[in-house]
C-alpha cells in the first residue's frame, strides 16, 4: 500500500537562503532531523555545497542510515529525490517546494510517498508524518532571518 506525508511550515526567510541549505547535505544536521551525514556512503557531492541532480547523500539518525538521490533541481523553487535505501521504507519519492512569501518569507512545503513493511504502515504513517513536519520546521526556523 502507498502512503503519504505532507509538511508544511513557513519562513521569514527568503526562498534563495533556504534553497542554499537544501543543496547543501552538509548542513543537514544543523536544521534538520539528521543526526550526521555520512560521508563514506555519500556520492557526488559537491565541494561548494551545491550538489546536483545524481548526488546521493546518505543521513544517519540514531542509529539508522537512509540513502538518498536528487532526481530533479528547479532553482530555487523545487527539489525531488528519492530513496536508495532505507530500512522500513522502500519506492519512496519526495518533493521540496518553496514558494515566495509577499513578504518576503518562504513557505515550505515537503510531501512524499513510500511503501511501508507488511504490518508496519499505521506506525510509518505517524513516524513519517512526524519527522518530516519536524524537517519542514527545521528549515523554516533555520535562517538567520528568524
Amino acid at each position: 500500500m502507498v502512503l503519504t506525508y505532507a509538511a508544511r511550515a513557513v519562513s521569514a526567510a527568503p526562498r534563495r537562503e533556504l534553497w542554499s541549505l537544501l543543496l547543501d547535505a552538509a548542513s543537514w544536521p544543523s536544521w534538520s532531523a539528521v543526526d550526521e551525514l555520512v560521508l563514506e556512503e555519500s556520492e557526488g557531492l559537491a565541494p561548494d555545497g551545491r550538489d546536483g541532480v545524481g548526488a546521493t547523500r546518505a543521513f544517519r539518525t540514531g542509529r539508522v542510515v537512509t540513502v538518498e538521490r536528487i532526481t530533479a533541481l528547479d532553482p530555487p523553487r523545487r527539489l525531488a529525490y528519492e530513496g536508495v535505501r532505507s530500512a522500513f521504507i522502500s519506492d519512496y519519492a519526495a518533493v521540496i517546494e518553496l514558494d515566495e512569501t509577499s513578504s518576503g518569507g518562504t513557505v515550505i512545503r515537503w510531501s512524499g510517498s513510500y511503501t511501508a513493511r507488511r504490518g508496519t504502515g499505521w506506525l510509518m504513517r505517524r513516524i513519517m508524518r512526524g519527522m518530516m513536519q519536524r524537517m519542514a520546521d527545521g528549515l523554516a526556523s533555520s535562517s538567520s532571518a528568524q
